[in-house]
């Protein structure tokens, strides 16, 4: 399957693998009509490998599902007239609360991969978080565009591959390190299964020596740590200087152990729903995280994110930003880093219209007392 139209209009041909080329800007009435859109684009594997979960894909639904069981309480008569989004994060200045998680292979969606990602962020003002698997050489990704950058660590079993990556990572400025800890074992994706979905040979993972391509999710795990443990943490945070984010995080008891070992930040996640189905929403896992650290330890929160008052629910139960994915990457299928672009603004516009209804002027603001 292709993933072009008759006309040839959407997808090309790159390097030996078909994906998005056109860049242009996206009238979005919703993020959740982009997936449909991304469907036609790109290939029939790699999209299921975006798109699906792991198991029946419960905890898939439910990631977006559960903002539904929180409402928000308007504040009227606040004098306020337009809201301010910006944020300050682990020593940046940011925009907006809003962030692009680390996802790999975006050379799955577009030609221009985590170049045309991290240029769209940058224009939005949005913190990106490059990964580990991405297609696109260090270098590159930080020429691409100067907006702030993260690097997310799959920690290999080899401690020299481990300390090149970072410090490959810190030469082009990222500012901290994201420890992913919830893939040790590859979920079970069934879509990639029906598909027989393998990393296309043409797209490779040039920051990873020893990584290879055209094999299964599963097959490219073996190059990673199968039994992470506290100490890894530790490790990071020596070779790296840096704030060390530990995502993947659900139990509360898990959180503080992360903190107690250097963690900076912790990320909940559940990589959304691909991983262990049957785990709980990461929006109701956020209350429990956030009451266990208190207010020291910034709090992040991704997996189903559409709208921009799943964005103000977030940090209304007490996440410091909340991070987005899939939709960022059919974003870029559609429209390259102008996509990405239009659907973080389309957030970013969502958020401050449910700050302004709901009577809240800054994102400090924003407060449990705002939910009902």
């Amino acid at each position: 399957m292709s993933g072009i139209n008759q006309d040839g209009e959407h997808g090309a041909s790159v390097r030996g693998y078909t994906a998005g080329t056109s860049e242009r800007e996206l009238d979005i009435v919703n993020l959740y009509e982009l997936e449909a859109g991304a469907g036609k684009i790109i290939p029939v594997g790699p999209f299921e490998y975006i798109a699906g979960g792991a198991g029946d894909e419960w905890t898939l639904r439910e990631n977006t599902r559960a903002f539904d069981d929180v409402q928000i309480l308007p504040q009227h008569l606040t004098g306020m007239t337009y809201p301010d989004t910006g944020i300050e994060l682990l020593g940046l200045k940011l925009a907006t609360p809003i962030i692009v998680t680390p996802m790999a292979a975006h050379g799955l969606a577009h030609s221009s991969a985590e170049k045309g990602t991290a240029l769209g962020a940058a224009k939005a003002g949005a913190l990106m978080c490059i990964a580990t698997l991405a297609n696109t050489p260090f270098e590159e990704i930080g020429k691409a565009a100067a907006g702030p950058k993260w690097f997310q660590l799959y920690y290999t079993k080899d401690p020299g591959i481990n300390r090149e990556m970072i410090q490959s990572a810190k030469a082009i400025g990222c500012g901290a390190v994201i420890l992913t800890v919830d893939a040790e074992w590859a979920g079970n994706r069934e879509a990639d299964r029906r598909t027989g979905f393998t990393y296309p040979p043409a797209l490779g993972f040039p920051n990873v020596p020893g990584a290879r391509t055209g094999i299964s999710f599963p097959e490219l795990m073996k190059v990673f740590k199968p039994n992470l443990e506290l100490s890894d943490i530790e490790f990071i945070r020596k070779q790296s200087e840096l704030p060390v984010i530990v995502k993947g995080i659900l139990s509360p008891q898990n959180a503080v152990q992360c903190v107690e070992h250097g963690a900076s930040a912790i990320q909940v996640s559940n990589h959304g729903g691909r991983q262990l189905d049957g785990a709980p929403a990461s929006f109701k896992a956020l209350r429990g995280v956030v009451e266990a650290l208190g207010e020291q330890t910034p709090v992040i929160l991704d997996s189903g994110v559409r709208r921009g008052n799943h964005v103000f629910k977030a940090l209304a139960v007490g996440a410091s930003a909340v991070a987005v994915g899939r939709p960022v990457l059919y974003g870029l299928a559609l429209g390259g880093w102008l996509g990405v672009k239009s659907v973080l603004d389309t957030l970013n516009s969502e958020l401050r219209l449910t700050m302004k209804l709901a009577g809240c002027r800054s994102i400090e603001q924003i407060s449990n007392r705002f939910l009902f």
